[in-house]
């Protein structure tokens, strides 16, 4: 007989279903999985999550090797790896001219989604309100609730994807605890403009609202643009967080590393939430990216011309479709108009590609709380080999309305 006795043996209280409360009523499951596991199914070409699908440097994945064969697979420390932080603060004050105290100010983590919730956590308290900017990444606004916030949701210009800046300061109030943005910007491409940054600042000054600044595609920002990093600016730099991504830079995804840039105050909080998150990240990867870092800055220097490359060729190939193409300032997605092809939503629309064209691509709507209903965009990801490129193309030019 079990030593727990039968169900019998339990009152009828105890045996009552467990009932689970959702945190996340409006969750299921992310439209980057269901896009990419349709298009498995149906061996389309996937042009929709937002990875390469070519490598990284050479030398860093023989220094990747290099540390774990040397024995370097212990915990790294909590902050990250000294050698790590301190090339990232050197690189900060290269590109941005922003110093930055490598031991109290970078913050290693495992990927720029856990450096963006260990920011909201940091400040985000019960009721306090969070702008962000529609369209944008879907993981914002469950870290938000999760933390007890509110998401404020500002709709961009949608025409240009700009940000119409008296519509965020008539959002503010007296809950307002942080405003996020994003530049070069997923899904849309756009880029923030210095006086973009001087906008943010007099909407911040003499408040306690805090910014933060996702900044994973820094290094790929078209047409001779400078990057317009939050850390540029100094007024707004002593407010925010600004979150990087080794993933985008060096085309190691998988490997979930980023980082945090923040004032010492703001890196403390921050780093009492990211040690119950993780603690730390992959030793041999925040060992390898420090020395790439060091010795091959040519790297993240040539990403600008590398993927305006690809950016170009993709739009060539698609000149002859049926497909609107906007433009893109950064970034490596390119978001179409396909209203001369169909009037179906954007969502039944790329099920149909998926199906009748053999292509993957992901509908904006997923990055809005209230799409705009005359709106008919997806996105497609030119983070792709020629070969692929190619192949989704020439099956996207046989559409016709």
């Amino acid at each position: 007989m079990s030593v727990l006795g039968s169900e019998a043996d339990f009152p009828v209280k105890q045996r009552v279903a467990m009932q689970i409360e959702t945190k996340l009523p409006k969750v299921g499951t992310t439209i980057f999985t269901v896009m990419s596991q349709l298009a498995a199914t149906h061996d389309a070409v996937n042009l929709g999550q937002g990875f390469p699908d070519f490598d990284g440097p050479q030398r860093l994945r023989d220094a990747l090797n290099e540390a774990m064969n040397a024995g370097r697979n212990q915990y790294a420390p909590m902050t990250g790896w000294p050698a790590l932080r301190e090339q990232i603060a050197r690189k900060t004050h290269a590109l941005y001219g922003r110093k930055v105290d490598a031991d109290t100010e970078v913050t290693v983590t495992s990927g720029a989604t856990e450096a963006l919730y260990a920011a909201i956590a940091a400040v985000v308290r019960t009721g306090d309100e969070v702008i962000v900017l529609d369209p944008c990444y879907d993981s914002y606004e469950p870290a938000i609730e999760l933390n007890g916030g509110v998401a404020v949701h500002v709709a961009l210009n949608p025409l240009d994807f700009s940000v119409d800046w008296q519509k965020v300061r008539d959002a503010i109030t007296p809950h307002t605890r942080m405003i996020m943005v994003n530049s070069p910007h997923n899904p849309c491409g756009s880029v923030l403009s210095a006086a973009d940054l001087d906008a943010l600042a007099a909407i911040t000054r003499d408040t306690g609202i805090f910014v933060l600044s996702d900044e994973v595609y820094e290094h790929i920002v078209f047409d001779g643009a400078l990057h317009q990093s939050v850390l540029r600016h100094a007024e707004l730099a002593a407010r925010s967080f600004v979150v990087s991504s080794f993933g985008k830079t060096y085309h190691c995804t998988g490997w979930k590393v980023g980082y945090c840039v923040a004032p010492r105050a703001l890196s403390a909080e921050f780093r009492k939430v990211h040690q119950y998150l993780t603690f730390c990240t992959f030793t041999p990867a925040q060992i390898a990216l420090a020395e790439v870092l060091e010795k091959l800055p040519e790297h993240y220097l040539e990403l600008p011309a590398f993927y305006q490359a690809r950016r170009e060729f993709f739009r060539s190939l698609l000149a002859g479709s049926k497909f609107r193409l906007l433009p893109v300032g950064g970034a490596y997605f390119q978001v179409v108009d396909y209203s001369a092809i169909s009037d179906m939503d954007d969502l039944g629309f790329c099920e149909w590609l998926v199906r009748n064209a053999g292509v993957a691509a992901i509908p904006l709507s997923a990055f809005y709380e209230s799409p705009p209903p005359e709106q008919r965009l997806i996105r497609f990801c030119f983070a792709k080999s020629d070969d692929i490129l190619r192949a989704g193309a020439e099956r996207l030019c046989k559409l016709r309305g």
